[in-house]
């Protein structure tokens, strides 16, 4: 996968991506990273990729020639159109289920905006408006990094055990189950015997039951669009009976 960052701060996501996973990911030839200040795309002698809006109001807009020609630049020579996403308060949150989709693609551009946020003609370009949360940053780098983040730790190869991808909170649609290492017994508090009884189809009841009470307890929103199988619904039943 090759994903893009166009940014006015590239040195924002030297650490990131230089750093746990993603390196890791790079280094094995997963994933390559390339931020892009678009500002070297600006077609005037001042460098400037901002100008004042139409009918007035307070902070400046992002122009749409620097990003339109940074984004034909990084496509000219690709057959298919890869995904460019807009990080945007405006948009759609992002999702495990989201990240898995954007898994699939060869090709991710991101556009992270400053200032009251872009033209309004530069969305002429994007595929996707994603953003993390119903909250405003001060730009769309941070945004970028937790997007990136979510969609290369489910490349294959990357995670040591790619099973743990596919378990993860909110990839199965619940809240995760409790974990455990050892010691067995640190300061009073014990693992659960069912997790020391080596009977693996009684740990994964528990760890199924564990994660059905997280959900009821913690986001029951989630079940509400979680389809449940014989078993889930049982126990759920005798969970939900409990709390009456």
């Amino acid at each position: 996968m090759k994903i893009d960052v166009l940014t006015l701060f590239p040195d924002m996501f030297t650490g990131v991506f230089g750093s746990s996973m993603l390196k890791q990911a790079s280094d094995k030839g997963i994933v390559s990273f390339q931020t892009i200040d678009f500002r070297e795309y600006a077609a005037n002698k001042h460098r400037k990729v901002d100008d004042y809006p139409y009918g007035g109001g307070a902070g400046m807009v992002l122009s749409p020639q620097p990003i339109f020609d940074a984004v034909a630049a990084l496509t000219e020579n690709e057959k298919k159109k890869p995904r460019i996403i807009m990080l945007c308060p405006q948009g759609e949150q992002h999702s495990q289920q989201k990240a898995a989709e954007l898994a699939e693609e060869e090709h991710l551009i991101f556009l992270c905006g400053h200032y009251e946020g872009f033209d309004e003609r530069v969305r002429h370009l994007v595929t996707d408006e994603l953003s993390i949360g119903d909250y405003v940053l001060t730009g769309g780098e941070l945004a970028a990094m937790v997007i990136a983040d979510s969609v290369v730790r489910l490349l294959p190869g990357v995670l040591g055990n790619d099973e743990s991808a596919v378990t993860d909170s909110y990839s199965t649609g619940l809240l995760e189950h409790p974990h455990y290492t050892r010691p067995a017994d640190f300061r009073g508090m014990k693992v659960p015997d069912v997790l020391l009884s080596g009977h693996h189809a009684k740990i994964e009841e528990w760890r199924m039951e564990q994660s059905l009470r997280r959900t009821l307890e913690r986001r029951p929103d989630l079940l509400k669009g979680h389809e449940l199988t014989a078993k889930e619904a049982d126990i759920l039943k005798r969970l939900t009976d409990k709390q009456k």
